[in-house]
Formats: C-alpha cells, sequence, structure tokens
C-alpha cells in the first residue's frame, strides 16, 4: 500500500499542501534549455515552494538580477540583487500568490561563448488565467565548463507609455 501511495504521489505530482513544486529538468548545455529552466522555476500556483537550489544552478554565483520599472510614486526605479536577494524577496510573494510566467517572444544573440537573449513574457497569477503583466528579460549567459551559465538578468515591465515593440513578439 506504501508503494502504490508513493508512486500515486510521485505521479500527481505531489503538488498540494505547501510541497515544493516539482520542477522538470532542464538542459543545461543548450541556451534554450537554461532560459526554459529559468522561467519553470519560478513559475508555480499558491502554496508551492519554489526549487531554489535549482534557481541557484542557473546562475553564476556573482550573478546579478536587475529590476527596471516604476516604484509606487511612479518614479523610475532601478532594483540590483544577488540571487540571495532575490530568492529572499521573492520566495514569500511566490509561495503566498500564484505566479506564472511564459515566453512570448525571443531574439538571441550570440558571439563566442557569450549569449545574449531578449526574452519577451507574460505573467498571471494561475497558470491559464488572465495576464497582469508583460515585459522584457534582458538575459546574459556565458558557456562555461561544458555548459550555460546566467549571469545577469535586467527586466523591464511594460507600459502604455513602453510597450513592447512587435520585433520582440516573435519567436
Amino acid at each position: 500500500m506504501k508503494t502504490f501511495l508513493f508512486i500515486f504521489l510521485f505521479l500527481a505530482g505531489f503538488q498540494s499542501f505547501g510541497q515544493s513544486a516539482v520542477v522538470p529538468a532542464y538542459d543545461d548545455t543548450t541556451v534554450d534549455g537554461i532560459v526554459k529552466g529559468l522561467y519553470q522555476v519560478i513559475s508555480g500556483p499558491a502554496g508551492f515552494r519554489r526549487d531554489w537550489n535549482q534557481m541557484r544552478n542557473l546562475f553564476r554565483p556573482e550573478a546579478r538580477l536587475n529590476s527596471i520599472g516604476l516604484d509606487r510614486e511612479g518614479k523610475p526605479r532601478f532594483l540590483s540583487m544577488t540571487i540571495e536577494d532575490y530568492v529572499r524577496n521573492a520566495a514569500p510573494n511566490f509561495e503566498q500568490n500564484g505566479f506564472f510566467e511564459q515566453e512570448i517572444g525571443r531574439i538571441t544573440e550570440q558571439y563566442g561563448d557569450m549569449v545574449h537573449v531578449f526574452s519577451a513574457y507574460e505573467s498571471r497569477r494561475e497558470e491559464k488565467g488572465e495576464v497582469f503583466a508583460r515585459g522584457i528579460n534582458s538575459i546574459q549567459l556565458v558557456k562555461k565548463d561544458g555548459r550555460y551559465w546566467i549571469v545577469n538578468i535586467m527586466w523591464n515591465s511594460e507600459t502604455k507609455e513602453n510597450p513592447i515593440p512587435d520585433k520582440y513578439l516573435k519567436k
């Protein structure tokens, strides 16, 4: 009976009661695999802990995560974080509120072992819910030791005054 219960919970993804969301493995030897892994690891329903160790494994230790946007008074702001800052700031919100982010367009440029990905995204509170935000993630990667690593992400949310240009919405 225990074996049956284990198999049932495993196949069901064991995704309730505040457990960690099951995140599919990603391919760190391709740019596409790293970008997909990034979107997968931050996405999930309310009540789920993200796999922050998997998130950390996407990034070089010295990596930065940078947010450009407007503060509560509508003034421009820039916030730069380490991966640990991001985890500390995002984890409580992600566990309390569902958050699903998916790519809706991408432009990739590569020179040698450095890669720049402009990845347009949309965000939802539920996987099939209404879009509440869109923007662009500027992702810089390096190929080192046989795999790709994120060294920097900078994102900027779309506003009425700053819509996403059509060229970034094409895959």
